[in-house]
């Protein structure tokens, strides 16, 4: 599961943090294997910016399932710092902890600078991955210099994208790859086979692993779903189109018909809407589409009892709450 720490209408961070305790806790009581946090920086709707520490929040206050960054956006970052927050985290829930990183900076040219970063930084994604291995592995590319915690941890790895770039890195590294489907959905086959054609087997993976993303609101009705999934797709359009303005029903329904607001409807492309045999059915059929070894799902109703409901939901449909508890 991919959770945003989404702040919801009249709710402060603090409120969205709480609630992504409780949706992890209700994901591990219903056999989800794990959740991830992704880093954006400067959106007033998602309080997952300090995602080391939300993890870290996150890993005490649960047992089994497994926590990471999908993803950490390195060229925020020094490999080094990562190595280390990440190398802290591993010992203190062992065995329960991924590093998924990504190359987009996850904000705008304001929020670059406040962060003491370039566009360029991107530039240095691949050399910045093989550093940041090299640090867990206790096998560093900078003489003189380890990670304390961190080396030896040997935290694995996932490289996040959405185009060809992250689909050929992750090949050449032999690291599994998650594509971003859920909200850049064109290159989604075609990232796959480039890299199950170009995989070149690794110390941490020896078979290519593809994850794929997609929105699910499942309900307990068709039509209660389909009226979730369209208030998801008008706050979307106003928070990508509107830039902190407040708009009416109509000047919505103007965005959704504009060709920006058919844009934004695209991202959503991949999205399991529906009762619970419905979206199971959807997801089976995705998996396929995107001949994917693993799914990641992203509950996109703005509430939390929305979201634990279809956590919950989708989790009986699809078997993993008999799973877990060996029925």
């Amino acid at each position: 599961m991919l959770d945003l720490a989404v702040i919801g209408p009249d709710q402060t961070a603090a409120d969205a943090l709480r609630a992504s305790i409780t949706l992890a806790q209700h994901a591990e009581r219903h056999g989800y294997h794990r959740v991830w946090y992704a880093e954006h920086h400067n959106m007033s709707s998602i309080a997952s910016s300090a995602t080391s520490v939300l993890i870290a929040s996150v890993a005490a206050q649960t047992s089994t399932i497994r926590l990471g960054a999908g993803g950490i956006m390195l060229p925020n970052h020094a490999p080094l710092t990562i190595a280390e927050q990440f190398g802290t985290l591993e010992p203190l829930h062992p065995g329960r902890i991924d590093l998924g990183r990504g190359r987009a900076p996850g904000s705008d040219q304001n929020t670059l600078q406040a962060l003491r970063r370039t566009n360029a930084a991107a530039e240095a994604f691949p050399q910045d991955v093989l550093e940041l291995q090299g640090f867990l592995a206790g096998r560093s590319v900078i003489p003189g210099v380890e990670a304390v915690p961190g080396a030896g941890t040997n935290v694995p790895l996932y490289i996040l994208g959405s185009s060809l770039f992250g689909a050929r890195l992750a090949a050449a590294l032999g690291l599994p790859y998650a594509f971003a489907s859920h909200f850049a959905p064109a290159a989604l086959q075609q990232a796959g086979e480039v890299y199950r054609r170009e995989f070149e087997p690794s110390d941490q993976l020896a078979e290519p692993h593809v994850i794929a993303a997609l929105n699910v609101i499942v309900d307990t009705s068709a039509d209660a779903a389909e009226a979730l999934f369209e208030r998801v797709r008008r706050w979307r359009f106003a928070r990508f189109l509107g830039r902190g303005r407040e708009f009416t029903e109509t000047q919505l329904d103007e965005l959704v018909a504009s060709p920006q607001g058919r844009q934004v409807a695209q991202m959503m492309t991949y999205s399991a809407v529906g009762t619970a045999q419905a979206a199971a059915a959807y997801l089976d059929d995705f998996a396929a589409h995107a001949d994917a070894d693993e799914l990641i799902v992203a509950h996109a109703s703005r509430s939390l009892e929305e979201r634990l409901r279809s956590v919950e939901l989708l989790a009986g449909a699809t078997g993993l709450a008999e799973a877990t508890t060996g029925d």
